[in-house]
C-alpha cells in the first residue's frame, strides 16, 4: 500500500491505459485481411481530410497575408499631387485631436485615423484617388508628425498644387510647393499610439443638416457653457441644441422642414464643448453633416468634403450625468 500511494499519479494514469490494451489484445481474435484493408483505407481516408484541411489553412493565411499588406508594413513607393485646400482639409480633421498619426497607404487613396489622448473623441479620414491630379502607392504605412505638415502645407497659397513623393531609403517626404522644397522627416509608425476602430453603433435617431448650422449651434452654446445637449423629439420631430450656464441660457430649435432630412426618435445626450468646437472647425459650412443620436450615446458625425473625394467619420463620448 505504501508504494502505491508513492508513485507519480501522472505515471500511473499513463501506465493504466498500456495495461489494459494488452489485456484485450491478448483476449483479441487475429485480424483478418479484410480488417486490415478496412483500417488502411480509413487510415487514407483521414490522411486525406487532414492534407485538404491544412491547404485550406494555408490558402486562408495566404490570402489574409496578401490582404493585410495592401495598406500596411513600410511603403516602397508614394507619390502624389494634390491641391493645398484638399491636402489642408485632411490635415485640419485629425490635427485638432492629435499631434501624430499614422497614413495608411493603399491604390485607391489614403486613409487616416486617430483617437485624442482622452479617448473622448476618434476620428477615421478617407481620401479617395481622385482627390488628386496625381497619385500611385504601392501600400504602406507613413508616420506624420501634423504640426509640422500643416506648417509647410501653409506656405503654399490657395490654388497651389502640391507636390509629395516617398524616398524609402532615408524615409523622407520630399514636399514641393512652386520653388519651394521641403524635407520632412518621417516618424516610425510603431511608436504612434494605435488607432482603434469607430464601433459600429446602431443608433435611432439621425439628422441632417449644413455644416454652416452645426457651426451656429456651437458657437451658441459656447457662449454661455463648456457642454452641449442634443436632442431629438420623436413626437414633435424636431432637432433640438440646447446650453445651459450659470446664469444664461441658449435653445435652438430646427424642426423637419429647416433640416435636410430627419429619422425621428427619441435622443438625448449631452457632450462636452471643447471637443466639438475642435471638430467642428474642420467642416465646411456648405457641407451636408449628419448626425447619429440615442439616449446618452456617442454623436456620430459624418460628411463630406474636397467635392466628394474627401470622408469623414467622427465619434464623442457623451457625458453621461449622475443621479
Amino acid at each position: 500500500m505504501a508504494e502505491s500511494t508513492s508513485e507519480d499519479p501522472e505515471t500511473q494514469t499513463v501506465e493504466t491505459p498500456d495495461e489494459d490494451t494488452d489485456s484485450d489484445a491478448e483476449s483479441e481474435a487475429p485480424a483478418t485481411d479484410a480488417d486490415v484493408e478496412d483500417a488502411d483505407a480509413s487510415e487514407t481516408e483521414a490522411e486525406a481530410e487532414t492534407e485538404a484541411e491544412t491547404a485550406d489553412e494555408e490558402a486562408s493565411s495566404d490570402a489574409s497575408s496578401k490582404d493585410s499588406s495592401s495598406d500596411e508594413g513600410t511603403p516602397q513607393a508614394f507619390s502624389a499631387i494634390i491641391d493645398e485646400d484638399y491636402l489642408n482639409q485632411t490635415i485640419d480633421t485629425l490635427s485638432v485631436l492629435v499631434d501624430e498619426c499614422r497614413i495608411h497607404l493603399n491604390e485607391l487613396g489614403l486613409r487616416l485615423a486617430a483617437v485624442d489622448p482622452a479617448n473622448v473623441a476618434m476620428d477615421e479620414t478617407n481620401v479617395t484617388e481622385d482627390a488628386f491630379e496625381s497619385y500611385h502607392a504601392d501600400g504602406g504605412v507613413l508616420g506624420v508628425n501634423l504640426g509640422k505638415l500643416e506648417n509647410v502645407v501653409s506656405m503654399a497659397d490657395s490654388g497651389d498644387l502640391i507636390q509629395l513623393s516617398l524616398d524609402p531609403e532615408t524615409r523622407k517626404l520630399h514636399i514641393h510647393i512652386g520653388g519651394l522644397e521641403y524635407t520632412l522627416a518621417l516618424i516610425d509608425p510603431d511608436s504612434i499610439r494605435s488607432e482603434p476602430d469607430i464601433p459600429d453603433l446602431d443608433l435611432p435617431a439621425e439628422v441632417v443638416l449644413e455644416g454652416a448650422d452645426l457651426d451656429r449651434a456651437i458657437r451658441a452654446a459656447d457662449m454661455v457653457s463648456d457642454h452641449i445637449t442634443f436632442e431629438v423629439d420623436a413626437d414633435e420631430e424636431v432637432f433640438r441644441v440646447h446650453a445651459e450656464g450659470d446664469t444664461d441660457d441658449v435653445d435652438l430649435d430646427l424642426e423637419r422642414d429647416e433640416l435636410i432630412g430627419l429619422t425621428a426618435a427619441p435622443a438625448h445626450s449631452i457632450f462636452s464643448l471643447d471637443y466639438l468646437k475642435d471638430l467642428n472647425k474642420a467642416i465646411p459650412k456648405d457641407a451636408e453633416v449628419t448626425l447619429q443620436l440615442g439616449e446618452e450615446f456617442p454623436v456620430m458625425l459624418n460628411y463630406e468634403y474636397a467635392d466628394g473625394t474627401g470622408s469623414v467619420t467622427q465619434m464623442v463620448a457623451p457625458r453621461i450625468q449622475s443621479d
